[in-house]
């Protein structure tokens, strides 16, 4: 139900070829005693229990993939709740695979699926790593940096989304693999959405987390009295002092397919982000959203902006930051199509299925 992960995005893009098993996934940390975790805990023991789960995703292409809810305990510091997890999902998995007259590929984006790799048969184990997760908000780091640890030695391959992340790893069995773009959902026009306000209105879509720098937004926002700013995505964290703001408006969460009504029609995408070992080593999707949206982006600095740095606006001071949004609005509207055409057509060639294709490519070099 929430936004697809890259994973999913490559992965659809190959279940016209490859028969899939979605194993969904396994916690990276204790659940606290609070009531979001207790929310999480329910929908995760009723979809277990659930005799059959479909999504939007899998309905895609008939009959896949094949998705698994597992069965699992989320400790990841515990090793008898590791050898309970390695137990069911062996026992769960075992006869889908052996129904194939083929070994499978393995492939994980999580560390927490280590003890699984080898007990398969499968012909290679694959880590997708998209993430750092010594530094991911809302893991049980030291354990979950020992598992991945693990897992690496283990897989025959790990493909990584930035270089940053894959400096962690061992370069010889290392591909970079950079994230793509939904290029037909966020290139097509569509309607402006209906709660959208009217401009100057900038915008940001994406969890509200602790990276999400909110001292520089509300500076922003009180340097800026005339538009208004707009957020889309559930909070993680405190988020009053934004709403504090009387020209801040908080939309809530919103289904994938819907936020090109936003993006495309608002003046200034906005990634305002905290400078930490994290975002170093991000390559968030909605910066590829935006551009092919043709969106302005006006963003703090981090890694993943090179090779886009001549299309989007970068400072980390709320002054400058601010004059930056405040410019899109005055741009003659002759000015504002060319951009947006140059910002659209730079990511034409970097849609997931163009990023699947070269997945293709990479998996071709595993042992048969």
């Amino acid at each position: 139900g929430r936004h697809p992960s890259s994973t999913q995005h490559l992965i659809h893009h190959l279940m016209t070829e490859q028969e899939i098993v979605w194993v969904n996934s396994l916690g990276l940390r204790r659940p606290r005693l609070n009531r979001q975790d207790l929310q999480r805990v329910v929908l995760k023991a009723r979809a277990m229990l659930a005799p059959n789960h479909t999504d939007r995703l899998a309905q895609c292409v008939s009959g896949q993939p094949h998705i698994i809810q597992p069965r699992a305990l989320s400790w990841p510091g515990s090793r008898t709740a590791r050898r309970i997890n390695q137990t069911l999902l062996v026992r769960k998995l075992r006869p889908l695979i052996e129904q194939s007259d083929r070994q499978p590929l393995l492939w994980t984006s999580l560390p927490s699926a280590v003890d699984v790799v080898g007990k398969l048969g499968e012909r290679a184990a694959i880590y997708y790593c998209g993430d750092d997760f010594s530094a991911l908000d809302g893991v049980d780091h030291t354990p979950v940096m020992a598992m991945e640890q693990e897992l690496a030695d283990k897989c025959d391959l790990i493909i990584t989304a930035s270089n940053t992340l894959a400096n962690k790893f061992p370069s010889h069995k290392t591909r970079v693999l950079p994230h793509g773009v939904d290029t037909e959902l966020f290139g097509k026009r569509k309607p402006r959405a209906k709660d959208l306000p009217a401009g100057p209105v900038a915008g940001f879509y994406g969890s509200l987390a602790g990276w999400f720098d909110q001292s520089l937004f509300t500076a922003v926002a009180r340097r800026l009295a005339n538009w208004t700013f707009v957020l889309i995505g559930p909070a993680k964290t405190d988020i009053s002092m934004l709403l504090a703001e009387p020209n801040v408006r908080w939309l809530g969460a919103k289904p994938h397919h819907e936020l090109p009504g936003y993006c495309q029609h608002w003046d200034a995408g906005l990634l305002p982000f905290k400078r930490n070992a994290q975002i170093d080593a991000c390559n968030p999707l909605k910066l590829r959203e935006y551009l092919a949206a043709g969106s302005p982006v006006i963003t703090t600095d981090f890694p993943a902006l090179d090779g886009y740095r001549d299309l989007i606006h970068i400072s980390n001071r709320a002054d400058v930051f601010a004059a930056m949004i405040e410019q899109q609005y005055r741009h003659s509207p002759e000015f504002r199509a060319r951009e947006r055409a140059a910002r659209k057509t730079r990511v034409a060639q970097e849609s997931w299925f163009q990023r699947a294709t070269d997945l293709q490519h990479i998996l071709s070099t595993l042992p048969a």
